[in-house]
């Protein structure tokens, strides 16, 4: 069947999505790229190749009919949609209802009709840091890791992953099975990246300086989106060539960025683009603390007023504090994966683009909007 597999990937027109369709489009035993997606953008049909389409559908994964209509005649599902809210902006039955609810749909409607293969996005926040801010260092896989997870929206994902894993091996409506697999994204870098567009304006109004809440002994994985993207497409393709091996294991995406320290990451990316940004000083946990139990009092005091920019939360502040590192090669053993993108490819595009998108942000003011 080369040549007339039609895949489809739920979030494609976001940050990850986007560039596993743009991948996914590249590939010659691909005849239709299905995006099916709440915010229906026409540039990503502009993907479509020679021999791939790329087509565009506009939906909400809460709609079991909707999405039934989109998935029809489709061998392959990447899920990759969610509400990703770490600052826990959203209340958490919203966050529930599209990540836990919309995986649920996406498996039925794989049952019902008979698409035997789904790829599910998931992250390192369905894993830890836990409530006890325990850390994990350099773990894979395989590590233990227990206790109640700290965000909410890891709290969905983890969920999610539930659902996933269970309904591997489930019966199709054809008799056939569903082969399910997770791969874990953890703090994903590169073009469109919103979280470095935000830095690059913070750092603009405090002349340049590029302050950081994680201690310097803190561990975190960083990884470019093309290279989250390129994992994707490789793990799909070998889900269908070696089901038996891929079907219910969950995979962590890495590449070759060199530091697992996020603020040396984070710096490095913005320095790139902008000589003058400089690392700054670490900021105390107590202080940031403080800072956001006074942003919490201010907002309930005002909030029938004046609704206040999203900041950081207790909860979103523990994470960024605490280890949480792996080590792997379960990709390149299990499906051949190699990063698609170096280190320094994935760090000039990022520049590229943040040059960019920061010469339509016009000068630097100490009141810029986030978004």
């Amino acid at each position: 069947m080369d040549g007339a597999w039609v895949y489809l990937v739920t979030g494609g027109c976001g940050f990850v999505g986007e560039r596993i369709v743009e991948l996914l489009s590249q590939q010659d035993y691909i005849k239709e790229v299905r995006v099916f997606d709440s915010v229906a953008r026409e540039e990503v049909e502009k993907l479509s190749t020679a021999s791939t389409r790329v087509t565009v559908m506009r939906g909400d994964i809460r709609d079991p009919g909707a999405l039934l209509a989109a998935m029809r005649g489709v061998h392959v599902v990447l899920h990759t949609a969610a509400v990703v809210d770490y600052r826990s902006t959203l209340p958490f039955s919203e966050m529930r209802a599209v990540n836990v609810g919309g995986t649920e749909n996406v498996v039925r409607a794989c049952c019902v009709l008979s698409i035997p293969y789904l790829l599910y996005t998931s992250s390192i926040a369905a894993v830890g840091p836990n409530t006890s801010c325990e850390p994990l260092l350099r773990g894979n896989e395989e590590s233990q890791y227990s206790g109640e997870v700290e965000l909410p929206y890891g709290k969905t994902k983890a969920m999610a992953e539930k659902i996933v894993l269970e309904a591997n091996g489930a019966k199709l409506s054809n008799g056939g099975t569903l082969r399910t697999c997770i791969l874990r994204a953890n703090t994903v870098y590169g073009e469109k990246a919103a979280f470095l567009q935000e830095l690059y304006l913070l750092a603009r109004a405090r002349s340049g300086v590029l302050n950081y809440l994680e201690p310097e002994d803190t561990e975190r994985n960083h990884t470019y989106v093309g290279n989250v993207a390129w994992m994707h497409v490789l793990a799909a393709r070998h889900l269908q060539l070696k089901a038996e091996l891929l079907a219910g294991q969950v995979y962590y995406c890495y590449d070759d960025t060199p530091s697992r320290k996020g603020f040396l990451v984070r710096h490095q990316l913005l320095a790139s683009a902008d000589p003058s940004v400089r690392l700054g000083s670490h900021i105390p946990y107590w202080k940031m603390w403080l800072m956001i139990q006074l942003h919490r009092i201010i907002r309930a005091i005002l909030s029938p007023f004046w609704r206040p920019q999203p900041f950081l939360s207790v909860a979103l502040l523990n994470t960024i504090v605490t280890t949480f590192s792996f080590e792997t090669d379960k990709a390149s053993r299990h499906f051949g994966y190699k990063p698609l993108f170096t280190w320094q490819e994935s760090r000039l595009r990022t520049a590229q683009w943040l040059k960019a998108a920061a010469g339509s942000l016009g000068p630097p003011q100490l009141h810029e909007k986030k978004n």
